[in-house]
């Protein structure tokens, strides 16, 4: 197992957990900066992965090339071999036989191992991109996860919010009012002592 697919268990198992909140089937408290610890280093370590895959691909132009080393040996040997013997006048048909005979042979041989190359090479590609894409796909699960655990938790504060801006609303309308009603009284005393002082 990777580092990345034991860091993805490792957040999967931190979630399955974590404390179901009160009177909740479905939401859970978690500690943010564990979280985005694992997060974290999830981040750093899925480009070294990458990176591992992508030195993979890179050996399929090693193997090609190696491969296009051994053909070309293979032709040269049977070239010279060739040469030899068409210089010996008394076998030269024998020799011009055996040399396309073994330049056949060299070339068939050859675009085997080119082949075989080839197939191995794009093999070991698919294997990455699809272990690449399975990483992916786990992150996109657990971060679209994130988001909507979050998008609750923010939906959730902005209703208790709204609640007590409209508790705060209300009760300062009520005092207004009760400031209103005093002052009324004032007046009134203020009218009354006037009157009586006439």
């Amino acid at each position: 197992m990777s580092r990345i697919e034991q860091l993805i268990s490792d957040i999967e198992s931190y979630i399955d957990n974590c404390k179901y909140q009160p009177l909740s089937n479905n939401k859970i408290i978690v500690n943010k900066e564990q979280l985005e610890d694992m997060l974290a280093e999830l981040r750093l370590k899925t480009p070294e992965e990458v990176k591992k895959y992508q030195k993979i691909l890179s050996n399929k132009d090693a193997i090609i090339a190696d491969a296009k080393e051994q053909a070309e040996a293979i032709i040269n040997a049977a070239q010279i071999q060739t040469e030899e013997l068409i210089n010996e006048h008394e076998i030269m048909q024998r020799a011009y036989a055996q040399a396309n005979q073994l330049i056949e042979q060299a070339t068939a041989q050859a675009q085997a191992i080119l082949d075989n190359a080839t197939e191995d090479a794009n093999n070991i590609r698919m294997s990455a991109m699809n272990y690449t894409d399975d990483m992916l796909e786990n992150l996109q699960m657990i971060i679209e996860k994130s988001i909507k655990d979050n998008k609750e938790k923010y939906t959730s504060l902005l209703s208790g919010l709204e609640n007590v801006l409209s508790i705060v609303n209300n009760n300062r309308s009520e005092l207004n009012a009760t400031e209103n009603d005093v002052d009324i009284e004032n007046e009134n005393v203020a009218e009354g002592t006037s009157n009586i002082t006439e």
